[in-house]
């Protein structure tokens, strides 16, 4: 991920270049690219936030939604991550980020939660901060005071050791809930600046889902390689329009 600043998991939008983000009266403006394969060593084919594109663990996405939630990645990326002021990536932002999304489709994130847990976090996979400070003073409790300058994989056998893997894997997913919880605040607040409405967001992204299913359609019907775009971001519409100066609108 990008180098992890004093703020991490948060950020201010008012901070973000504005060739990324622009905030206007009654719109937010967000930069995206698109490129059919990327050259950031997973060649990916998608699009990519601008202010993203530096962060390695960002990996390039369609339109396509999950099952069972109606939203892609990149919906994600700007409603539940970018909008919401939240980091691109890290555990502790992603836990944030899908607390969002869950309260926006009225989906449950425990699945997403004990996925995060059984394919990174057992295995002492943490990003954006050291292990020790992401588990929290409930899990710390279990671990000697060296343990601060432990790598994830000892301190999470440590862990598994003293708990057990089946009671570890359901305290860390207790803590990826109360980390979800403990960033409304500030997503509250971040979309505030945007002028938005929060309780907008499910609408705000319905439009937006329609509009990146119409923009991987075009690039494919057009065989484009590359494209660069901003998306203008509504309250009632979305509207991407391209360097080239072609538009599309949902």
């Amino acid at each position: 991920m990008l180098p992890v600043s004093a703020s991490y998991p948060l950020r201010d939008l008012r901070s973000l270049s504005r060739t990324c983000v622009r905030i206007s009266a009654g719109a937010v403006t967000v930069a995206m690219t698109f490129h059919d394969t990327w050259d950031d060593g997973l060649g990916a084919r998608g699009w990519k936030l601008d202010a993203n594109i530096d962060d390695p663990e960002i990996i390039a996405a369609t339109s396509t939604p999950g099952d069972p939630i109606p939203t892609s990645v990149p919906v994600h990326d700007i409603l539940d991550h970018l909008l919401c002021g939240f980091a691109p990536s890290g555990h502790r932002a992603e836990a944030m980020a899908l607390a969002q999304l869950a309260q926006r489709t009225d989906t449950d994130p425990t699945p997403d939660y004990r996925q995060m847990v059984h394919e990174d976090l057992l295995a002492g996979r943490v990003i954006g901060e050291s292990a020790y400070g992401f588990v929290g003073a409930r899990l710390r409790a279990h671990l000697p005071p060296q343990a601060a300058t432990w790598d994830g994989a000892a301190l999470m056998a440590a862990l598994r050791a003293q708990l057990g893997e089946a009671l570890l894997a359901e305290l860390l997913v207790e803590r990826l809930r109360a980390l979800g919880r403990a960033g409304r605040a500030h997503a509250v607040l971040a979309w505030r600046l945007t002028g938005l409405p929060y309780q907008g967001r499910e609408r705000i992204g319905w439009h937006l889902q329609r509009l990146l299913e119409d923009m991987d359609a075009w690039v494919q019907a057009q065989e484009y390689p590359a494209l660069h775009g901003e998306i203008q971001i509504r309250t009632d519409s979305c509207e991407l329009v391209s360097r080239n100066g072609y538009r599309l609108r949902a």
